[in-house]
């Protein structure tokens, strides 16, 4: 023993952390990781259906604002869509379908329709 009342083994045994300590620390970063990359890992999937969602609707208020303009959607030329957005549209007189591709997302469209002066909601799948 030492004037201080502990053994130089004991002293050496305190330093550092333990094997056990530092696997719960592991475990809990693994188990918060695996928490965020679930609650997050889809973020950028619904960012690129929200981005053709968003191009679709501004599209439709101005096939609409053409129509009431008019009272028809001929001629009806087709905005730019969000960067890797690409839009379609086609028209008759008096109605009109539109969709919308990501580059991100291939096979995934999401389309809207629309007849005399009425929109509807874009739909996804």
């Amino acid at each position: 023993m030492t004037s201080l009342g502990v053994s130089p083994w004991q002293r050496a045994s305190r330093r550092g952390f333990t094997m056990i300590e530092l696997l719960v620390v592991v475990a809990i970063i693994g188990v918060l990781a695996t928490f965020a990359i679930v609650k997050f890992g889809d973020s950028k999937r619904r960012a690129y259906i929200t981005a053709m969602k968003s191009d679709l609707h501004n599209l439709s208020l101005m096939a609409e604002s053409r129509f009431a303009a008019d009272n028809s959607y001929a001629d009806f030329e087709v905005p730019r869509g969000s960067a890797g957005v690409t839009l379609t549209f086609e028209a008759t007189v008096s109605e009109w379908r539109a969709t919308a591709y990501h580059d991100a997302l291939p096979g995934f469209i999401c389309t809207v329709r629309s007849g005399g002066g009425t929109a509807a909601e874009p739909i996804c799948y």
